[in-house]
């Protein structure tokens, strides 16, 4: 009994192993269906090699990852791990077989409902559920089984030996995945803050080393423009180096951007006026494009942030969102209030949206899903956040829209 124990537990270990040591650093795109595989794989061999208890009974630890992913993933997923089990269970044939596949259907839709929720819990407490889960699966398996058997001693001995091991299994099961989502969190968080202090370093010491060449050549040039003894060909050649000479300019300031906070632009407030300022800046931008701008404001919390950085971080936010409604026009609602103690800001727009691909991209350097897009609009608003200690959250659906939702700690 014991060996078959130990070799479904390392059934149950396996799709683990696999997926820290090959998929961990892959897309978030593709996690759940290779987490659904090696699930699957997983309650095969579970089940092709069960525990064999001395009293006559044959158990197996089948349930565990089913519950897991149901758990984490909802039904869309978990259904075709329930799909799996109940063809491989008709497949193995014998008695019982008929019974199970009631008791499996019965309790598919049960641990699926749980699943919105069970995301949203701290990691303690989902650990805590799955545990209780597994309790109250196996408790439904014995009542079931107690209408087919005597209720003699090796009944109460396998009610003791599948209630204890399924508990502890999916504790240990459970402990090692919110683990790996913890450390993959740790690494993403801090892979971010390597990113933005890199660039904020950089662009600071560029920016100021170009501008100052770039005065004294502007300076140099307007001088020119005011010769009476250049021909009016060539100052139209100077006109289009100092237009040039602007947009550079331009291009500088906006490096500026990804710098440390100005002290000169530090205020303490409650984002009103930024977000006000936004509205009133975009609003004939929006009427251009046939959007309707909303704004609503509930929020007595105050904050310390750069003025500058925070007002082209919310007309990144809202113009992106007005762009994405260019073509069909739509609604662009941005909410500011407060929840707990945090500064919350959502910026929906009912857009083309994204793809969970282009979802994970978002805020990367040089990436943007517009044609002509350089990606660093995204990239100041993640680190314009990002300096105020706050969290970026994007929700995103093709055709229907996106919603950005940042959380800002007071």
């Amino acid at each position: 009994m014991l060996e078959s124990l130990l070799l479904n537990f390392l059934f149950l270990l396996l799709p683990v192993l696999t997926y820290l040591i090959f998929f961990e650093n892959r897309m978030h795109v593709l996690t759940m269906p290779v987490v659904v595989v090696l699930g699957a794989a997983s309650m095969i061999l579970c089940m092709s090699f069960p525990i064999y208890l001395e009293v006559g009974f044959i158990f197996d630890l089948r349930l565990i990852p089913l519950i897991m992913v149901s758990l984490y993933s909802g039904y869309k997923y978990a259904f075709i791990l329930y799909l799996v089990l109940i063809i491989y269970r008709f497949i193995i044939g014998g008695d019982g077989t008929i019974e199970a596949f009631l008791y499996n259907t019965v309790l598919f839709p049960f641990i699926t409902v749980w699943s919105n929720k069970f995301r949203q819990w701290k990691p303690r407490h989902r650990i805590n559920f799955a545990a209780l889960i597994s309790f109250f699966s196996i408790l439904f398996y014995l009542f079931t089984l107690a209408f087919q058997v005597p209720l003699n001693r090796e009944f109460w001995l396998l009610a003791v030996n599948s209630l204890s091991t399924y508990i502890i299994m999916t504790l240990i099961l459970m402990f090692l995945v919110e683990k790996i989502i913890a450390n993959t969190k740790a690494r993403e968080s801090f892979l971010y803050k390597e990113r933005f202090h890199i660039i904020s370093e950089l662009s600071a010491s560029v920016a100021h080393e170009i501008r100052n060449p770039l005065t004294v050549t502007n300076g140099f040039l307007q001088l020119l423009s005011e010769s009476n003894s250049i021909p009016g060909k060539e100052k139209g050649y100077i006109d289009f180096s100092l237009k040039e000479l602007k947009r550079a300019e331009k291009i500088v300031s906006d490096f500026l951007t990804f710098s440390k906070p100005q002290s000169e632009n530090m205020v303490y407030s409650n984002l009103k006026e930024e977000a006000e300022y936004t509205k009133n800046i975009l609003q004939p931008y929006a009427h251009m494009h046939q959007v309707e701008m909303d704004l609503s404001f509930q929020n007595t919390l105050h904050l310390k942030y750069d003025k500058n950085q925070m007002q082209q971080c919310l007309i990144n936010l809202c113009k992106n969102g007005i762009e994405s409604m260019e073509e069909t026009g739509g609604a662009l609602s941005v909410s500011v209030f407060e929840r707990k103690n945090n500064i919350v800001i959502t910026i929906k727009d009912t857009g083309i949206g994204m793809t969970k691909e282009q979802v994970a991209h978002l805020g990367k350097p040089y990436y943007s899903t517009k044609n002509q897009g350089t990606g660093l609009g995204m990239l100041m608003v993640y680190s314009t956040i990002h300096k105020v200690k706050g969290n970026i959250k994007v929700d995103s659906e093709v055709d229907k829209g996106t919603t950005f939702t940042i959380s800002i700690p007071v």
